[in-house]
């Protein structure tokens, strides 16, 4: 058996590379075209945008993944049946569930792969091909909205830990590739939400443990009850420099920007809980964070998936209607993970349940595909 093994995870493993390698090829010339529009606004050039593409590319890696192992393996287990080597692996005592087990083992690799492309290659490239293409441009984050980016976090008694005395609004108007903030407005309120503070900072720059070093100051302090009697109350100051505490981070103000299905992990369920602490809507969230927990093991579903294809002889269809079927149901997953991350949130459907009905699906599709092909 470890001699088949052996043998099943070499030809899996290079026909999912060679599927993966058409994929990436495919959807990076789609990328070079759509990027070529912004070629030569700014300093970004041919250069920049190859590097930006280049860069995307562990994102697709993770995301068609699946789909690459789909096709692979259907391309492989239709070979075996084509050249009669499965049947003959079966006459020697391979059952139906020591072939699984084996194309299960094989999967384990590709779900590892699937999660370190995910959790740590993808977000991390994905940040700096924004990073490259913002510096070349010359553009900031923030531009694209007519008021800036606006955000808000808790203010606490001892800065991060002790009760919660307030709430902060901040209003950026950019957000530079060097992840300093220009243009920043804070207006600060009380439990009662009557507002205690505003102030106003040509330039802030993150300076690490939750500080931010604002620079060009002006603060203004309001009393608790604010009257024609109390004008006289208000407090406007200058200051060259101030330093606010505050929970919202550099990364944090990222994710605004980020798609949720290139964050890792880590970040999704990071901002997730920001989102809660500020009462705020965390279901896109949660939702992205529990698909990136659960997509690497889509990858068993498609084994499972491909294996009625080695029972299927010649006569029922040739290799290359085998491969063109696994193409489709490869698809077909695909965009239904997608609709059902969209219904979910219009449907206010449980997080976990969304991320994993389609893969369920399959699975039942699966099971049901390979006892029909068994007692047939």
């Amino acid at each position: 058996m470890r001699i088949l093994q052996r043998y099943f995870g070499a030809e899996i493993l290079r026909a999912v590379l060679f599927v993966m390698l058409a994929l990436l090829a495919l959807f990076s010339f789609f990328d070079l075209m759509g990027e070529l529009q912004s070629i030569n606004k700014g300093g970004y050039r041919l250069q920049h945008a190859l590097l930006y593409v280049l860069l995307g590319l562990p994102g697709y890696i993770y995301e068609f993944m699946p789909i690459a192992v789909l096709i692979g393996t259907i391309y492989v287990l239709a070979q075996f049946a084509s050249n009669s080597e499965f049947t003959i692996m079966r006459a020697a005592s391979m059952s139906t569930i020591m072939a699984g087990t084996m194309l299960m083992k094989i999967g384990l690799l590709f779900v590892g792969l699937t999660f370190v492309f995910g959790e740590l290659v993808s977000p991390f490239s994905s940040k700096l091909a924004e990073k490259v293409k913002l510096s070349a441009i010359g553009a900031s984050v923030a531009q694209e909205f007519r008021t800036g980016l606006w955000t808000k976090d808790l203010i606490r008694e001892n800065g991060l830990t002790g009760d919660i005395i307030g709430s902060r609004f901040l209003n950026v108007k950019e957000i530079l590739p060097n992840r300093q903030l220009k243009d920043l407005k804070v207006f600060e309120f009380d439990k009662n939400f009557h507002l205690s503070r505003e102030v106003t900072a040509a330039r802030a720059e993150y300076m690490g443990n939750n500080v931010w070093r604002l620079s060009e100051v002006g603060e203004t302090s309001f009393p608790k009850t604010l009257s024609s009697q109390d004008i006289a109350a208000v407090n406007s100051q200058k200051l060259a420099s101030r330093d606010v505490i505050s929970e919202v981070t550099p990364d944090i103000l990222t994710v605004l920007f980020a798609d949720p299905d290139r964050m890792s992990a880590y970040d999704l369920a990071a901002y997730t809980r920001h989102l809660a602490d500020n009462k705020q809507g965390t279901e896109r969230y949660e939702i992205a964070f529990w698909k990136k927990v659960t997509y690497p093991f889509a990858v068993l579903v498609m084994m499972a998936l491909a294996l009625p294809f080695a029972y299927l002889h010649v006569r029922s269809g040739g290799v290359s209607l085998k491969i063109f079927s696994g193409i489709m149901i490869g698809m077909v997953f695909y965009l239904l993970n997608a609709l059902f991350s969209h219904l979910g949130l219009l449907n206010t459907w449980p997080a976990l349940v969304t991320a994993l009905v389609p893969s369920i699906l399959f699975l039942m599709i699966a099971m049901a595909a390979l006892r029909y092909v068994e007692r047939n």
